[in-house]
């Protein structure tokens, strides 16, 4: 795991009681993790962070764009969302990309014609604010509707990062395991919908998804519960038509604002 969030410094159990809660009661194994000038380390770090991620999100309302923090475990389907999604909307979108290595997915999205800057990560197991500000720069926001931010790959640490974003999304795929939900509940607690991807693998695996939704919505009540296949049109104009909602809220949110100023 990364340095940064002090995952590094721990064991196989940890809570360090902070933004990065795992949710264990017992102290860490690490004695690191149980000094008090460590944890004000991390506290100063996540400190950092919250305050650029709050300069991002004034970026982005001030070109009007929608940011969508995308996150989920490697292989459930983000990109493929994303390369999609274009067919069903006609907001227009760009998309930051984290991952430790390569530009395969800001490829495959550029070959789409969907604006796409990488950001690789390195050892880093998340993004955070500092990497999306310098990558939201880079992408045309005047002529966008929505900034799509691909964390990496990871359901535990991109949960306690604030990149910037105005809501997270969460993906968990049916070969997955209806399992990660309870496994890895801080990141669900923190989505604001949830997309069951790849529901056209159903008849093949073990996958209830009414067990998967009542999980989220045990763990996260306020949160939306999708079924989504991209082979499924009906369920891809739902994943577009909730984006579009989301838009349409935040685009009357700014015009009020701007009303009473």
């Amino acid at each position: 795991m990364c340095k940064d969030c002090g995952c590094s410094l721990a064991g196989e159990g940890h809570s360090h009681h902070h933004a990065h809660d795992h949710g264990h009661d017992q102290l860490m194994t690490n004695p690191q993790l149980n000094d008090k000038k460590t944890l004000s380390v991390i506290h100063k770090i996540l400190d950092k962070n919250d305050i650029e991620a709050a300069h991002n999100r004034e970026h982005f309302e001030a070109h009007g764009v929608m940011a969508f923090n995308l996150m989920s475990s490697p292989g459930s389907g983000k990109t493929t969302l994303l390369e999609h999604l274009a067919e069903y909307t006609s907001k227009q979108y760009c998309v930051i990309e984290g991952d430790l290595e390569t530009s395969r997915d800001a490829d495959r999205l550029k070959a789409k014609g969907i604006s796409a800057i990488q950001i690789q990560t390195g050892s880093a197991c998340h993004l955070d604010a500092f990497m999306v500000h310098g990558a939201l720069h880079q992408q045309p926001l005047d002529t966008m509707d929505i900034c799509f931010v691909e964390n990496v790959g990871n359901l535990v640490c991109p949960a306690s990062y604030d990149v910037g974003t105005h809501k997270n999304v969460v993906l968990v795929s049916v070969p997955e395991g209806e399992d990660k939900i309870e496994k890895y509940p801080v990141m669900f607690r923190k989505a604001d919908v949830v997309f069951i991807t790849k529901c056209d693998l159903l008849p093949y695996f073990d996958f209830n998804p009414d067990v998967a939704k009542a999980a989220v919505l045990k763990l996260n009540p306020n949160a939306q519960v999708f079924n989504v296949s991209v082979k499924d049109a009906d369920s891809m104009k739902a994943v577009a038509d909730w984006f579009e909602t989301e838009l349409a809220g935040f685009a009357n949110t700014a015009s009020n604002t701007e009303e009473s100023a």
